[in-house]
């Protein structure tokens, strides 16, 4: 039998402001059927994404298109040289979530412009912090989680979520997720941070470009705007096609395409036992699900 009766996936935003063109929910039936976007009258909110996963519908699978967690492994800790580096993910969210409690809309601008730790991050105006690399790294691209290195043995382009400049950064994203997941207040196991448990619904961590390429599509070609394309897309993952012509937004179709791809490997075990994720690295860095 199969474990999971619906498939979540949330493309996220870090972006400033309270609603985000960039946030989109899609959902999958285990029993079938073409995903389901969820539609809403206005673009969503982080506040709002963080009420539907503390009511969701029962033995749900939420994957979230942000980093659950800082790199830990390579330097022996988030922070190296600061005497409250946190010692695993769940002390490190709730450090972003206090330090940065007058922030509006989970926003995390107080975190990585504090005076002690501006120095870890990549920032606007060409700012790099003197530890922004780990043990003097020669290569520009910040420090990686041991999930990220795997990706990019995948032929995936990870980025450091050290890293807030650009258009392909993350860290705002996954900086703004730690604190919606502290905010949950434990309702919800997040793996591997949290086992998996035998039953009930679970949050990990997704990579979007990791369902497109698995649904046929290149690392160049991961993002889709149109719908026969989009369908295309989800014909290869087997799943019923959500029909139409015409353009899509890209945040839209990486919902959907990645709630039908967690419908078609949720139930692989080698997706939930990937080689190098020890027990260590699962409750600091986390992993990203699907990374094998």
């Amino acid at each position: 039998m199969a474990r999971f009766r619906q498939f979540l996936a949330i493309d996220w935003s870090g972006a400033a402001g309270e609603r985000h063109s960039g946030i989109a929910l899609a959902i999958a039936d285990a029993g079938g059927g073409a995903p389901v976007l969820i539609e809403r009258g206005n673009k969503w909110s982080r506040a709002e994404v963080q009420a539907v996963l503390a009511d969701l519908p029962a033995d749900t699978l939420v994957g979230m298109d942000l980093g659950i967690s800082l790199p830990f492994a390579d330097c022996g800790a988030f922070f190296p040289g600061h005497p409250s580096s946190p010692p695993d993910a769940k002390a490190l969210w709730a450090m972003i979530d206090r330090l940065c409690e007058s922030d509006p809309h989970l926003a995390a601008g107080s975190f990585t412009d504090h005076p002690d730790l501006a120095r870890f991050f990549r920032r606007q105006g060409g700012r790099e912090g003197e530890a922004f690399r780990c043990d003097g790294a020669e290569h520009g691209r910040g420090r990686f989680r041991v999930t990220e290195l795997r990706q990019a043995e995948m032929g995936l382009k990870p980025y450091s979520n050290f890293n807030l400049v650009g258009a392909a950064q993350v860290g705002k994203s996954s900086l703004t997720g730690m604190r919606m997941l502290h905010g949950l207040n434990g309702a919800l196991p997040v793996w591997p941070i949290d086992p998996l448990p035998p039953s009930g619904s679970v949050v990990c961590e997704i990579y979007t470009s990791l369902a497109a390429i698995e649904a046929g599509r290149s690392a160049s070609r991961s993002k889709i705007r149109d719908r026969a394309e989009l369908d295309d897309a989800l014909g290869a993952l087997g799943s019923a096609r959500i029909g139409g012509t015409g353009e899509i937004d890209d945040h839209s179709s990486d919902a959907i395409i990645t709630a039908a791809w967690l419908r078609r490997v949720a139930d692989e075990p080698a997706r939930w036992n990937p080689d190098g994720l020890t027990r260590q690295i699962a409750q600091t860095e986390g992993w990203t699900f699907g990374v094998t």
